[in-house]
């Protein structure tokens, strides 16, 4: 009798111990892991070279309201895939970055935007490449990874495919800013290259408009790595470009595996700089290489890429930011600067638009 009533209390255990397992879990006390999350706003020399206060303060506030409502959706148990687009959407909604509003224009004067995301714990991915009318281009990206058999729809065909989903479209005049157009001024004059009209349905160029050197414009993509209370990885990266580029450039942020890349074994990634290069090499797939298969941190791989391989290639200019399942963001860059933010839970937020 003894062998049975033994084996009976261990049974009797184990169930306790699995109700009680389940009770702690329904009422969220079991957390796999603590969120955090990073964004960026671009990368560059010459936005830093002329910044006064009121334009860092500016971008400060930008900064910090993208990663406020990225950090809301994670702290409320939200999936990393929400809470980049989320923030990113912020950022695009704000005239001060290259994305979406206040996107940068090709050399006819047209904004060409481009978008990608892509979920760690699936591989699952989504771009689009070359929009003009779509509000938010990160939207049209999730889109085609969740509802097409696609992973990057580009040009005519993706505005189309966004205006099937029920997605926002705006007319011209709502992506234009003045500054913006300065900008592309300032480099079809250095090129030679004549300056198109301006878009319908904007004002005149004002008298005062103050025209910048051809290195503006250049940078400004958006970017935001997550991790979820679940220990899901997520990365997403949006741009109006680069500034004149001819029409039907595609820089690194709609491509997979330099612009963005995310998987739960490795980190999650999002870049900004000269595509060309980062494509070229791969940057964001080959930090998460360099963390999988050498066992690098994510701050040693990230450095390694920017500083490094990027740096090594003539004209490899911009930054990256890089999140993994068990540390806070980091971010590398070998520009003048970098804006930059970032928070994990239980931490205070970090914001910086100046300095290393």
């Amino acid at each position: 009798m003894a062998p049975a009533r033994s084996a009976h209390n261990g049974a009797m255990r184990n169930l306790l111990t699995w109700f009680l397992f389940c009770a702690v879990v329904v009422s969220g006390q079991v957390t796999k892991t603590k969120w955090a999350i990073a964004v960026h706003g671009g990368a560059g020399e010459s936005e830093w070279q002329h910044m006064d206060r009121a334009t860092e303060a500016a971008y400060q506030a930008s900064l910090s309201r993208a990663l406020s409502e990225g950090a809301a959706t994670l702290s409320h148990g939200g999936k990393a895939l929400d809470a980049v687009e989320a923030a990113i959407k912020v950022l695009e909604d704000d005239p001060l970055f290259s994305a979406g509003r206040g996107s940068a224009f090709n050399d006819q004067g047209k904004n060409e935007m481009d978008a990608s995301i892509m979920d760690g714990s699936t591989l699952a991915a989504g771009s689009v490449a070359g929009v003009c009318c779509t509000k938010n281009p990160i939207s049209a990206a999730r889109a085609v990874m969740e509802r097409s058999p696609y992973v990057m729809i580009a040009g005519p065909g993706a505005d189309q495919f966004a205006v099937k989903q029920g997605l926002a479209q705006m007319p011209a005049s709502y992506f234009f800013t003045e500054m913006r157009w300065q900008e592309l001024v300032g480099v079809l004059k250095q090129s030679g290259k004549p300056i198109p009209a301006r878009p319908p349905g904007v004002p005149k160029e004002p008298k005062s408009a103050i025209q910048i050197g051809a290195s503006a414009g250049h940078f400004g993509t958006v970017g935001v790595v997550a991790r979820d209370v679940r220990g899901n990885l997520s990365a997403g990266t949006s741009t109006g470009g680069m500034q004149g580029k001819a029409p039907g450039r595609v820089g690194d942020s709609p491509v997979i595996g330099a612009g963005t890349y995310a998987a739960n074994k490795s980190c999650a990634v999002s870049s900004t700089g000269v595509g060309e290069y980062f494509i070229r090499l791969a940057v964001a797939k080959e930090i998460c290489s360099l963390v999988e298969y050498k066992g690098m941190s994510i701050a040693e791989a990230a450095r390694f890429v920017i500083e490094h391989e990027v740096a090594s290639l003539k004209g490899g200019e911009g930054g990256v930011i890089v999140l993994d399942q068990k540390s806070e963001a980091v971010w590398s860059f070998n520009t003048l600067g970098m804006f930059r933010a970032r928070q994990a839970e239980g931490g205070a937020a970090e914001v910086r638009v100046v300095g290393k």
